[in-house]
């Protein structure tokens, strides 16, 4: 079924070229490393599609080859001509080398979406895929006119039993909004962690992508006490090496150097989370894939050395990382009371603080990660800065608003959370694919990095596993899971060089690994056809 496109206010009339290049790696910075993957293409989607002729394949398994020539189009930001980060170029070309876990530091670029930072040391953005096809000018490649449709090909792998008793699909062409193939695309589905593209939408939208979370050292000189103020940071880290985070270990030294200078090497410790309001445990209660959401913590208020994935989190995060900074003070000779909670008062001045990389590099992270924490304190900024509540509710309500400012189709769309941890969440593939063409609109730079932030197929974050004998490189995309729910929202670049959105919601699914294998047999078969 192929259903009416999206509204006109995705056009792209002259500046299409612009929208495809937001998403479309580059032929010749990748064809050694991306070669033999592409090439398994046509074998991995092969069994599951009918109707889809021998040529097709070879264009699916060939695409690598193809010599597209356009004039490239820079836009704002550190991007390059293909529209990619300047700092991604030399990533995953290398197929032995890991990426997405922590965003390694990179100290040769350091570009960050939307802005120009470039401070040593500052975090590596989640890396993509080695290049595949140069950006396409005015001029795009068509399929051709007796190739099967897309509801041919996609029709007999969604309706896969595997899918549970719901599903729903959505496919549109990035460049012109239009949709191309679409089923059930207005009903709303648990989205599970394909809502973290809402909440990076929202949240670029509201605080720009070069906004930073500042946590600081307040000081009142009458009582002498000193308060740790948390800025709703969860990257903030304890550990000896910051990698380019904001470092509690740095707040600690600089301010006791402020201290000193004040002649004070004794004070009353507190720590301030007045930044975030209501309680801090999500519906889920405690569990291990989120801490609790308080404006104060460091490294996640994970119990280990890890940086992403369920663990263990610590009880009271806001106290636990105030002991930790208790100790770092008095490593340089500050000695402290045992901490307790408190608010800065306005006769507090600020000793010193730390500030987050930007939010595009946050925003990276979360979706590479698909990092719970990450979504919920983002959640709650985007409330503040929208003069909501800053509590689950308000943060909800936040997102809801700031994505219907924008145009997109929320009707029907629930937000409980940030994370998409909520049961309670409702989104429709229509509105996901929606967000997905709002960010690479050229008119949207500030929402670009919802696109460089989504897993590389093979090579990044939650796809690093998945794709390595399909569509490996060419398929971006943010996966959900959660009991019985499967989904898949993101990017992929077809084999006639036209670049697209696509949203896929599975819900009553009974077997997580067959419902994901489906999902990625969906959108291994977008990549390797060249659809009318």
């Amino acid at each position: 079924m192929v259903v009416p496109e999206l509204r006109p206010w995705r056009a792209a009339g002259p500046r299409v070229a612009r929208i495809a290049d937001a998403v479309r790696p580059r032929l010749s910075r990748v064809a050694t490393a991306a070669r033999p993957r592409v090439t398994r293409l046509a074998q991995a989607v092969k069994p599951q599609v009918t109707g889809v002729n021998t040529w097709q394949y070879t264009t699916g398994a060939t695409v690598v080859g193809l010599a597209l020539t356009a004039g490239a189009v820079t836009v704002a930001g550190p991007w390059d001509s293909s529209g990619q980060r300047t700092a991604e170029r030399a990533r995953a070309i290398a197929a032995e080398r890991p990426g997405g876990a922590d965003h390694e530091r990179n100290s040769a670029t350091s570009g960050t979406s939307g802005g120009s930072d470039s401070a040593a040391g500052a975090p590596r953005p989640a890396p993509s895929a080695a290049s595949v096809l140069t950006g396409l000018g005015a001029e795009t490649v068509r399929s051709a006119p007796n190739g099967p449709t897309l509801a041919e090909v996609l029709g007999p792998l969604l309706g896969d039993a595997a899918l549970g008793a719901r599903r729903a699909a959505s496919v549109v062409d990035l460049t012109t909004g239009k949709q191309l193939h679409g089923s059930a695309t207005g009903e709303t589905f648990t989205p599970a962690s394909t809502t973290k593209l809402a909440t990076a939408v929202a949240a670029l939208a509201a605080l720009g992508p070069d906004h930073r979370l500042t946590t600081r050292a307040a000081f009142e000189p009458d009582t002498r006490e000193l308060v740790l103020v948390g800025g709703g940071d969860p990257t903030l880290t304890a550990r000896e090496d910051a990698d380019g985070w904001a470092s509690l270990r740095t707040l600690a030294a600089d301010t006791a150097a402020a201290l000193e200078k004040r002649d004070v090497r004794e004070v009353t410790l507190s720590y301030d989370t007045t930044l975030y309001a209501g309680g801090d445990l999500h519906s889920i209660g405690v569990n291990g894939n989120l801490a609790r959401v308080t404006a104060l913590m460091a490294d996640e208020a994970r119990t280990d050395d890890s940086t992403r994935g369920p663990v263990l989190r610590a009880e009271d995060p806001a106290a636990e990382a105030t002991r930790a900074f208790a100790g770092f003070l008095e490593d340089h000779g500050i000695k402290t009371t045992a901490p307790g909670p408190s608010k800065a008062t306005t006769r507090a001045g600020a000793l010193a603080s730390v500030s987050s990389p930007p939010l595009s590099t946050l925003v990276e992270r979360m979706l590479t990660n698909s990092d719970n924490d990450l979504a919920e304190h983002l959640a709650r900024h985007t409330a503040l800065a929208s003069g909501e509540r800053p509590d689950f509710d308000g943060a909800g309500r936040a997102i809801h608003a700031r994505l219907k400012k924008l145009g997109l189709p929320v009707e029907g769309a629930v937000v409980k959370d940030g994370s998409g941890l909520s049961r309670d969440n409702r989104l429709s593939a229509h509105l996901l694919t929606a967000l997905l063409v709002t960010a690479a609109d050229p008119g949207h730079p500030e929402l670009r990095a919802t696109l460089t932030g989504l897993p590389v197929a093979g090579f990044t974050g939650t796809l690093s596993g998945r794709y390595t004998d399909g569509a490996a490189g060419v398929v971006r995309a943010k996966t959900g899971t959660l009991t019985g729910v499967n989904t898949l929202a993101g990017t992929v670049v077809a084999a006639d060089g036209r670049v697209l959105a696509f949203a896929f919601l599975a819900e009553g699914t009974t077997d997580p690994t067959a419902a994901q294998a489906v999902l990625d047999r969906a959108a291994t078969a977008l990549a390797a056809c060249g659809c009318r």
